[in-house]
């Protein structure tokens, strides 16, 4: 019995560790591909801290680490909506609030950042639809609150965040700070009411859907 349990711990042990690598991985990736989505793989390993092999063993592929990469940033984003959707505050600040939460933990902006590099699996597209149903949700509502300006589009501010999202600079907190201060000065343009109107098109969900088309979908 005490042979069983001590099996039992050492597998739990593996798996903890196992796990372990895993988010150090994902977190580096997170980072690594944020700057330069044609990194190569080696890169993550390194800044990951862990071998080359132990990557591969589990991601035997560059693809398969993006799309790994995609899914737990989509599954962030969905995290984030949700949290905003369900909020009692008021809609304005239910939407600060995400945007906060987005920009933090770089959800949005990665798999963004992300398209058009790899090819998506259908469990994918289908995240990024449930993803960009309540993405609309939040939107609206705030815009019928009458709080956001009404010459942005939702993929203005998809982009916008992508931005903001790619400021890193060397230092402690890897740019986070300067992140949440040109959120600040993002979230003041945003709201209403506005006392110019902005010269050209809002960008469209299109243009964003676009990206994620290949090479060899083009």
């Amino acid at each position: 019995m005490a042979e069983e349990e001590q099996h039992r711990s050492s597998l739990s042990g593996r798996r903890a560790e196992a796990q372990r690598n895993n988010a150090r991985i994902l977190d580096a990736a997170r980072v690594v591909f944020l700057a330069d989505p044609e990194a190569p793989i080696a890169k993550v390993a390194v800044h990951a801290g862990v071998g080359i092999s132990a990557l591969y063993r589990r991601y035997p592929s560059k693809e398969h680490l993006l799309r790994a990469l995609a899914e737990d940033g989509l599954n962030r984003y969905i995290a984030d909506l949700e949290t905003a959707l369900a909020s009692d505050a008021a809609p304005w600040d239910a939407y600060v609030g995400c945007l906060e939460r987005v920009v933090d933990g770089q959800s949005q902006a990665l798999a963004q950042r992300l398209a058009g590099t790899f090819t998506p699996t259908a469990e994918l597209s289908t995240l990024a639809k449930q993803a960009g149903g309540l993405a609309d949700t939040l939107f609206q509502r705030v815009r019928r609150s009458g709080e956001l300006r009404d010459d942005v589009s939702e993929a203005d501010v998809t982009l916008l965040l992508e931005m903001v999202a790619s400021i890193d600079l060397p230092g402690a907190d890897g740019g986070a700070a300067l992140r949440r201060r040109y959120l600040a000065l993002l979230l003041q343009a945003l709201h209403a009411p506005s006392e110019a109107a902005l010269p050209g098109r809002p960008a469209r969900h299109a243009d964003l859907v676009a990206r994620w088309r290949t090479g060899g979908d083009a």
